[in-house]
């Protein structure tokens, strides 16, 4: 074991702490969900991580919006998607408190059940979030959208870490989905296309790209040299 991989054990929680929900448990949480929606009706879902970037699923409208009383934040192990059971990485969830912009989406209402049921299987297999109607500010409108905000019960969360901890992982891990590096910087280039900024993310980002080139420049001056 490295010294970094001992230093992330003493946050991370044993892999063994991670249980997916049963197919049943899944279901239910995705009825309980969706009760508050009216079927027929406009369906909205707001996105502030890897759904900017990386939906999957159908969707007719898009807008930048704004939710408030949360903000994005790095507190969520990965040892799958971005990540291993012997080397997590993170992938973000939203906190309590300030404000957060990202991306809300419009589904059609006959694809609604079908395309939410693809969204968590993707994202609530381990009950990672508290899914939320919140309102999204779009402009001069409002609108009610389901946020994924934290989940401090479920295994995953990382709670208060260290910044140092949080460069280690997402500059070292990987997993299914590829490097916890990429899903950073990737967050990153959308908020930048869609004029949005987050400081908080922009410097964690600056930093784990100074932490990846000193780990590059550390395994040069280690490789053998050929004759």
């Amino acid at each position: 074991m490295t010294k970094s991989n001992a230093t992330l054990d003493a946050y991370a929680p044993p892999a063994s702490a991670a249980k997916p929900l049963r197919p049943t448990e899944l279901l239910a949480s995705l009825r309980n969900a969706l009760e508050p929606w009216t079927p027929g009706t406009p369906f909205w879902i707001f996105a502030y991580g890897s759904l900017m970037w990386n939906p999957q699923f159908a969707w007719d409208a898009r807008h930048v919006a704004t939710v408030r009383g949360y903000h994005r934040s790095f507190r969520l192990w990965s040892r799958i998607n971005r990540g291993t059971p012997e080397n997590p990485g993170l992938v973000l969830t939203l906190e309590c408190g300030g404000s957060c912009r990202g991306l809300v989406y419009r589904i059609a209402p006959d694809l609604v059940q079908e395309e939410m049921q693809r969204i968590w299987k993707r994202e609530m297999q381990f009950g990672s979030y508290r899914p939320k109607w919140l309102n999204c500010v779009v402009g001069e409108e409002s609108i009610r959208a389901l946020v994924f905000t934290v989940n401090r019960e479920c295994s995953g969360y990382a709670g208060r870490i260290p910044v140092e901890i949080m460069v280690e992982a997402l500059a070292r891990a990987a997993g299914h989905y590829g490097p916890a590096y990429d899903y950073l910087f990737k967050t990153v280039e959308t908020l930048h296309s869609h004029g949005v900024r987050d400081a908080r993310v922009e410097q964690l980002a600056a930093l784990v790209r100074a932490r990846i080139e000193a780990l590059s420049a550390a395994s040069r001056s280690t490789a053998p040299h050929s004759a």
